[in-house]
């Protein structure tokens, strides 16, 4: 097992069932948790290799894709009917209006990240402080940014005072 990806997997669980919480039977949400941990561990290598997105950490698969999931997932599991409001998904009799209301509030979501993101990453571009340098990126910004030999003190074999290897 890989520890990065089992650790990512338990929080893409935590993440999916976050918008859910107060609306579903604990058996729904271990369903839209386990659902959240295996989607996150197809997204990682999708956003990887075939959007071809920089993502060391899987931010964007744990946070992006479990979020949109549990999101969603309000809209089928809801069985909510407290209160006097009935908050019914798809799986417990409400038909498609709650999770049409949830698709409409992720694709929301997904369009006003978007519009800004490009707008702040335009903008950083224009400035000049969206990318480290090139010498930043040759001698690493552990010593650049931090001021730090190397983050992962256990790959160094040697170190002098000139910050060479």
């Amino acid at each position: 097992p890989d520890v990065s990806m089992t650790l990512n997997g338990v929080l893409g669980g935590l993440v999916a069932i976050t918008a859910p919480c107060d609306l579903v039977t604990p058996f729904a949400s271990i369903i839209i948790g386990a659902v959240g941990a295996i989607l996150m561990c197809l997204a990682i290598p999708f956003i990887d290799t075939k959007l071809k997105i920089d993502d060391p950490v899987g931010a964007i698969s744990v946070h992006g894709v479990c979020g949109l999931w549990g999101t969603l997932s309000v809209g089928l599991f809801a069985s909510d009917t407290t209160a006097g409001a009935e908050l019914l998904g798809l799986f417990y009799g409400g038909g498609l209006k709650t999770l049409g209301v949830q698709a409409l509030g992720a694709v929301s979501i997904i369009a006003w990240a978007a519009v800004i993101g490009a707008v702040l990453f335009l903008v950083l571009r224009k400035v000049g402080i969206l990318r480290a340098t090139p010498r930043e990126e040759v001698e690493g910004l552990d010593s650049t940014e931090h001021g730090l030999a190397s983050a992962y003190p256990d790959f160094v074999t040697s170190y002098n005072e000139n910050k060479s290897f």
